[in-house]
């Protein structure tokens, strides 16, 4: 699996998450991608310096990239870009709106030249409407989304804990680049691809958006309860740590009420005897629940909850992951030595992926400076060093 892309070339004007995603994806299935980073580097490389003293955003997403420093206002450094680019597989840029074009990289002219070539472009809102010229980050989107509006509690609205624009443009992103490969094998012809941070997370907001706009019912925040099924949520137990559970139908439901509840004449209470019933009574149902977890500790009611075939699970804080007993870890290198990650969800034919290591700022310029523009050799190439 870690070779299926072997001999592509990918070049990357990135920066941040949406575009590393894509790019590191590709590098994983064994892409060369080349990281194309502005003098001061990514600024993604200084998120946070927790990883031994690197970013943990960068060692996530840019595992197995070279990186190459140009300054693209400088005519020797364009001259560089443009002879990586005459020779690549895939272009993917997601700088601020307009810039590419200005900088003399627009996609259309790069695939003029070279039709087989596949260009991405990754922005806040796409390029057209009213909003195609804004600037995006991930938060703001979860914001314009309407996801903001449906996440949290009742004290109000809440950032979904990790970078969920980012991660759905550039999983969309990746998508549509593996089907465009597959099409130009078939044709022999590129494409250009443009996926912005608010489409992606839209159309993942389809449900909320149908339920609204169909049956005029706008999702509440419930916080770790489902909006639409009870019950189906999180339940604190005597020690306080809370054990979350779901129930599917009624056979469950049944089964909860006998085995958990010890109450099995509940399951057909006319306040509990459907999903809709439990939904609309659902401060009844909790106030019986609560009443039954208290006298146990989480871990026991999810021994428990697991014995009667409820599907369940803990709420569980960064210290209970990182002891998790189902993690699997993929090891990296970086500048500054080794780090073991979560390896990806996809295993195949029982084996994790290789990962090559996070590059230095710079660590490749001179190399690829000198491969593919050799008449240029030693202008202003050479690789940053702090």
């Amino acid at each position: 699996m870690s070779g299926d892309l072997e001999g592509l070339l990918v070049v990357s004007i990135e920066q941040a998450v949406a575009a590393p995603y894509l790019s590191g994806r590709l590098a994983e299935a064994g892409a060369r991608v080349i990281k194309v980073e502005r003098p001061e580097g990514d600024f993604a490389r200084e998120y946070d310096h927790l990883v031994h003293g690197e970013s943990a955003y960068f060692v996530w997403l840019n595992r197995g990239k070279e990186s190459v420093c140009l300054d693209l206002r400088n005519e020797a450094d364009k001259a560089v870009l443009e002879a990586v680019v005459q020779k690549a597989d895939v272009f993917i840029q997601n700088l601020a709106p307009g810039a590419i074009d200005r900088l003399g990289f627009a996609p259309e002219r790069l695939r003029a030249e070279n039709p087989r070539l596949i260009t991405v472009s990754i922005s806040g809102y796409g390029e057209e409407g009213p909003y195609r010229q804004r600037k995006a980050y991930d938060l703001l989107v979860q914001a314009e989304s309407g996801l903001s509006s449906i996440t949290g509690n009742q004290a109000g609205p809440a950032r979904v804990g990790v970078s969920v624009c980012d991660i759905a443009c550039g999983m969309t992103a990746h998508q549509a680049v593996l089907q465009a490969l597959i099409a130009r094998h078939r044709t022999g012809k590129g494409r250009h691809i443009s996926v912005s941070l608010f489409h992606a997370l839209a159309d993942w907001m389809n449900v909320p958006y149908l339920q609204y706009a169909y049956g005029g019912k706008s999702p509440d925040r419930n916080g770790l309860n489902h909006p639409t099924i009870a019950p189906y949520g999180a339940y604190a137990g005597v020690d306080g740590k809370e054990v979350l559970f779901s129930i599917q139908n009624e056979r469950e439901w049944a089964k909860f009420c006998e085995t958990v509840l010890e109450w099995p004449e509940l399951a057909i209470d006319p306040r509990f005897d459907t999903n809709s019933n439990r939904v609309a009574n659902r401060a009844a149902l909790n106030e019986i629940i609560e009443g039954v977890f208290s006298r146990h500790g989480a871990h026991a009611l999810s021994d428990l909850l697991r014995q009667a075939g409820i599907a369940s699970g803990l709420v569980n804080a960064m210290e209970d992951l990182v002891r998790h007993p189902q993690n699997r870890y993929v090891e990296a290198e970086t500048p500054t030595g080794p780090v073991r990650l979560l390896a990806p969800g996809a295993v195949v034919d029982g084996k994790v992926p290789y990962f090559g290591p996070v590059p230095a700022l710079g660590a490749h310029t001179r190399q690829v400076g000198e491969e593919f523009a050799p008449t240029r050799r030693g202008a202003n190439v050479e690789p940053r060093r702090d």
